[in-house]
C-alpha cells in the first residue's frame, strides 16, 4: 500500500450500557441506516436474556460478552496459490478482526433462525452461544477442524 493506513475512528458507547462493543453490535446489526430500530432490537433481546437467565445471577450484558468470547475464532484459513495448486492456509486472527467475525456471525445466525422478532432470535443465539451450542459456536468450530486439519501448509503463510 502506498497510502498510510486510515485512521482507526473511535465508537461513541451505547446509551444504556455505556459500551462500545454494543455500539459496533448494533453498527453491524442495522440495516439500511435504521439504527434507532438496531438499538431497540438489541436492548430487546438484552431484556429476554435477562428474563430467561435469571439464575445465572450475571447480568444480560455479561452473558452477551461471555456469548461473543465463545464464538469468537482464534484462527482461520486463507486461500494460497502455490505452483499451480490453492492451499488452504490457517492463520491467526487480528483482535479487531476476530470481534468483527464473532458479531457478523452471530447475526448471521441469528437471521436464520426460527422466532418471531429479531430481537427473540439475537436472545436466543445469545444464549446459545453462552452455553456453547447454536449456529455461530458450530461456525467456529467448522473454522479450527479446518484449520487443524491443513495445519501442514502452515509454512505457506504470507
Amino acid at each position: 500500500m502506498r497510502k498510510t493506513k486510515p485512521k482507526k475512528r473511535i465508537l461513541l458507547p451505547d446509551p444504556r450500557y455505556k459500551d462500545p462493543y454494543v455500539t459496533q453490535f448494533v453498527n453491524n446489526m442495522m440495516l439500511s441506516g435504521k439504527k434507532s430500530i438496531s438499538y431497540d432490537i438489541f436492548y430487546e433481546a438484552m431484556d429476554l436474556i435477562e428474563a430467561k437467565t435469571k439464575e445465572e445471577g450475571k447480568t444480560p450484558l455479561e452473558i452477551f460478552k461471555q456469548s461473543l468470547d465463545n464464538i469468537t475464532p482464534q484462527v482461520e484459513v486463507k486461500s494460497r496459490r502455490v505452483g499451480g495448486a490453492t492451499f488452504q492456509v490457517p492463520m491467526e486472527v487480528r483482535s479487531e478482526r476476530k470481534t468483527s467475525i464473532a458479531m457478523k456471525n452471530m447475526i448471521l445466525f441469528a437471521r436464520k433462525r426460527a422466532g418471531k422478532s429479531m430481537a427473540e432470535k439475537l436472545a436466543a443465539e445469545a444464549i446459545a452461544g453462552y452455553n456453547n451450542e447454536g449456529g455461530a459456536y458450530k461456525k467456529k468450530e467448522d473454522t479450527h477442524r479446518m484449520a487443524e486439519a491443513n495445519k501442514a501448509f502452515a509454512h505457506f503463510r504470507f
